[in-house]
């Protein structure tokens, strides 16, 4: 028995709640038990199909990360096997006690197109891969008898202009509940009036009756539960309800002294909602919730309880590098805590649906959503030729909101990204937004809805009186929209998109930010952008000088896998190569594709966390055959100034300037002619005039041992939990060394194994599936997934000619 997502309802067995408890609801995770094969199987969803020879699986899977990579293949969406038909069976008894519930399947996402059967018959099908759906499965069981669950998924007919994975990549729940039954998804929280002193709660619970019987005479009590848990005041409602029906019964409860939900104090709590037959308890259910008041102005931007907050955001695809689309909420975890670690305060769900776990844990962490539905009102949306547009916007923005509309970390609503038809009101383009964003209205009137454009003339057309806020990408493009219609609020919601590779530093420095070369990676001095991009200092700038823009959300947080700009398929080959030299992730990331940090991590920490004290010096100090020659240095802080050393002696003292026009020189430190010599580089700071800290790098000898370290060092036994190990060579001084590419090898004894492999080049076609890596400019990264057996896992790794390294975990 697992807990279902704070905005689902779930109840804890353990408790002991009166002597009329009828047999409440049951959540049921179905990780384990599956078969899979790819491939067109015309008996698969029979019970009789023999499926002995399939592989055996854990959900959540992505059946193409496995690869093996297309060499020559489509770079755009990461040069993997994604394309195609799978098809997944689950054989599981369902005892004979439920015959009197009502049985739900909850999907959080396949990808795309699921058809589910229960004991060969269609229960229900899907059509957006990156959107949650259910299916009440009752009348196709067999109860008290084994019976067969079996999914198609089909991704042939789906588009993408990323990697989109494959398969039933997040959970799947079966949730077992009394005919008489909070619905899925079906309490509805908000908070319409905030005071210090109180708040008003209003609870709307979606209650389902799918008895027979003529009527049915209920009570539903909501009970305000405090962060610890507490109860604090509660409110009952009685009513009838025929069967086969359902009914929406609000209940309005007054809170005193609310703690407010904060990006800093992410306060959360708990409605407990309970439902009686009579004296029976039939259903107990919790919704997480928040209290906070969120409001934009058009000239002053975004405010969360009355505090002018500027949004520091990243754009996240649904990826997890090294997993694939798989979704494992610690991989999730990890991302949001190297992002709120630099000082990032609020995330995008580029440009889908998340996994239900992402909103838990901003929630949690106290980080704002935008949250986005759609990239494209088109393929890359599952739409085909076929498609009712009204019935699939209805169906698709319902589960999307109401799923998610309890989560005091969503402060907008996207109904889709750059869809150039819409902003140019073609083929119905206005009208597909207007339905869009009304159904987003119909289901949650609280919050502002927007739409994300790029194509800045567009905007003379007035696309902006449909939504509320004005969203728009790179460049400043949203000068016109704000000249036409400046009682609007603006957010840029994709900046930056600078490139770069992490550890690779490539001279001389770029004369033009569209200065890329044949080396197929990207500089890491941080001046690399495509032509309609900008770097990071510009949109600093620019929020500086313009402070009606309420914040930027800049692409990307971590690398993905496709979209490789500039190294597409197209560039290689108008610059003289074939396709297998384009690469098979992105550059656009903060940090790399194994979730390392590159050096634009230290420049948004910088800006975004001046109060905590940042020195990072680039490049490194291993310039062999460079003595004597000009190697730049920058210097990322937080600090005014800083002072150079290079072995001991002193290259001069640096500040920003703080009214240049030239971005760079506003938020960097830079020492254009430091003539290289092996040793210490050193950088010490100052702000106001007093020294806040320092750093140095050294130039290394040659790799001489193997640095293993983890994020993690206890993981639960249940299947799904991971540490993140990276490892690293270092010389006999202890000195990590910048080049080295040794091929490592990695051994794990104990109840775990390797979730993923890789060094985050995005020229390599190794697969992520393996025991061995690479270094790559001195890292790699091994992802350790836990087994279901409590005990001690040792993970050792072994190169030749370096001294091995070993770490011990433990499962609990």
């Amino acid at each position: 028995m697992h807990k279902l997502n704070v905005r689902f309802c779930y109840f804890f067995l353990s408790v002991i709640l009166s002597a009329h408890v009828a047999q409440a609801r049951e959540i049921i995770t179905l990780q384990t038990n599956w078969k899979f094969a790819r491939g067109h199987y015309e008996d698969a969803f029979k019970p009789q199909f023999d499926d002995t020879q399939w592989k055996d699986i854990n959900i959540p899977h992505d059946w193409a990360i496995e690869g093996p990579f297309i060499v020559d293949g489509d770079g755009n969406t990461g040069k993997l096997p994604w394309k195609g038909e799978g098809w997944y069976r689950n054989h599981m008894f369902i005892p004979e006690k439920y015959i009197d519930k009502t049985v739900y399947l909850i999907f959080d996402g396949v990808m795309a197109f699921p058809e589910v059967f229960i004991n060969g018959t269609l229960a229900g099908t899907w059509d957006y891969g990156y959107n949650s759906f259910y299916l009440d499965i009752t009348r196709y069981i067999h109860f008290g008898k084994e019976n067969l669950i079996a999914v198609h998924a089909d991704t042939r007919n789906h588009e993408s202009r990323w990697y989109p994975g494959a398969g039933i990549y997040r959970k799947v729940q079966m949730v077992v509940v009394d005919k008489v039954h909070v619905g899925i998804w079906g309490t509805y929280v908000t908070t319409p009036i905030i005071k210090p002193h109180a708040a008003d709660i209003r609870v709307i619970n979606t209650l389902c009756n799918s008895s027979l019987n003529d009527e049915t005479n209920i009570t539903v009590e909501n009970i305000i539960l405090s962060p610890k848990g507490i109860e604090l005041v509660k409110k009952s409602v009685s009513f009838s309800l025929k069967g086969n029906k359902s009914k929406e019964i609000e209940t309005n409860i007054t809170l005193s002294n609310p703690q407010r939900w904060d990006i800093d104090n992410p306060v959360l709590y708990k409605v407990k909602t309970i439902v009686y037959k009579g004296n029976e308890i039939a259903d107990i259910c919790f919704t997480n919730f928040g209290i906070r008041s969120i409001r934009f102005t058009p000239d002053n931007g975004f405010y969360l309880n009355n505090r002018r907050v500027q949004l520091k955001g990243v754009n996240l695809h649904h990826d997890h590098g090294l997993l694939g689309a798989a979704f494992f909420p610690r991989a999730m975890e990890r991302q949001l805590e190297i992002m709120k670690a630099m000082g990032c305060n609020a995330i995008r769900t580029s440009h889908n649906m998340p996994a239900p776990e992402l909103l838990d844990l901003c929630d949690r962490m106290g980080l704002l959503v935008f949250n986005e539905a759609f990239d494209k009102y088109d393929k890359r949306a599952d739409i085909t030729e076929q498609t009712d547009f009204e019935e699939f916007a209805h169906r698709n923005i319902r589960n999307f909101v109401v799923r998610d509309r309890n989560h005091p970390c969503i402060f907008i609503w996207s109904v889709g990204n750059e869809i150039h038809d819409v902003q140019r009101n073609m083929n119905n383009g206005f009208s597909k937004l207007h339905t869009m964003v009304n159904y987003v209205r119909r289901y949650d009137p609280t919050r502002p809805v927007t739409m994300v454009c790029d194509d800045y003339q567009s905007a003379s057309l007035r696309h902006f009186d449909y939504y509320d806020v004005h969203s728009w990408n790179y460049g400043r493009r949203y000068r016109l929209a704000r000249q036409m219609e400046p009682n609007k609020p603006v957010i840029i919601s994709e900046s930056a998109s600078t490139v770069s590779t992490r550890g690779f530093y490539e001279l001389p420095l770029p004369a033009n930010k569209t200065d890329f070369t044949t080396s197929l990676q990207v500089s890491s001095y941080d001046l690399n952008a495509p032509e309609w991009a900008e770097l990071a200092d510009d949109d600093f700038m620019w929020q500086q000088e313009e402070e009606y823009v309420a914040g930027e959300f800049v692409w990307t947080g971590f690398d993905y896998l496709g979209e490789p700009t500039p190294y597409t398929n197209q560039w290689v080959k108008e610059h003289g190569l074939s396709d297998s030299a384009a690469s098979r992730s992105s550059y656009f990331g903060i940090v790399d594709l194994c979730g390392i940090p590159k050096d634009r991590y230290y420049l948004y920490k910088s800006y975004w966390k001046p109060e905590e004290t940042t020195v990072h010096i680039l490049p490194h100090w291993n310039w062999k055959g460079k003595v004597g020659e000009n190697i730049p240095v920058f210097v990322y802080t937080n600090g005014d100034c800083a002072e150079l050393f290079l072995n001991g002696k002193s290259l001069g003292i640096k500040c920003k300037n703080p009214a240049s026009v030239n971005s760079t020189e506003r938020f960097r430190l830079i020492w254009n002619d430091v003539v290289y010599q092996p040793g210490e580089l050193k950088a010490v700071v100052y702000k106001a005039g007093e020294v806040i800290g320092s750093n140095s790098i050294k130039t290394a000898d040659e790799p001489y041992k193997i640095v293993l370290s983890a994020d993690r060092r206890s993981l639960a036994a249940d299947g799904n939990d991971l540490s993140y190990i990276l490892i690293e060579a270092y010389d006999k001084n202890n000195t990590p060394c910048p080049w080295a590419e040794n091929k490592i090898k990695i051994t794990v004894k104990g109840s775990a194994s390797i979730a993923g492999i890789g060094n985050g080049n995005p020229q390599s076609f190794d697969t992520f599936r393996s025991d061995s890596v690479n270094l790559f400019f001195g890292k790699a990264m091994v992802i350790i997934r836990a087994g279901d057996k409590k005990g001690s896992v040792t993970i050792s790794a072994s190169s030749e000619g370096l001294i091995k390294d070993e770490i011990t975990i433990a499962i609990n």
